[in-house]
């Protein structure tokens, strides 16, 4: 493991703990979408699950990363969230926040530097390497 930059949340360069980059964020994101469109579609069955999907994405979210600091989409890729300005676990509020502005997906697409997107800077949270 190489030692941790300053630039990059004090996180290593590379291995556990860095700083997930954009593709497997992105396809986290995916199987959480894939997740909630079927577990909505298993409450609306026969009929399509059209927006109760985005309900079911907001609890499985939020409550993933409330309650066990990853979606399901993030333990598949080996992904989990972090505080960036301190150790521990985010908070029910954070992780609504977060959810919320996931949701609308354009504060996630403007990343900065080192690549966390406005949702992960307001939360104080970055995506890491588990």
């Amino acid at each position: 493991m190489t030692a941790p930059q300053e630039g990059r949340l004090g996180r290593p360069d590379d291995g556990p703990g860095s700083l997930a980059p954009f593709g497997p964020r992105a396809n986290a994101f995916l199987l959480d979408c894939l997740a909630a469109a079927l577990v909505a579609a298993a409450f609306t069955a026969p009929e399509l699950p059209r927006n109760w999907s985005l309900l079911s994405f907001a609890l499985l979210y939020a409550g993933g990363t409330a309650l066990a600091g990853q979606t399901l989409g993030m333990r598949l890729l080996g992904l989990r969230l972090a505080r960036a300005d301190r150790p521990g676990r985010i908070g029910p509020v954070a992780a609504v926040i977060r959810t919320v502005l996931v949701m609308l997906v354009i504060p996630a697409l403007i990343r900065d530097a080192n690549g966390r997107g406005w949702h992960d800077r307001l939360t104080r949270t970055a995506v890491i390497r588990a």
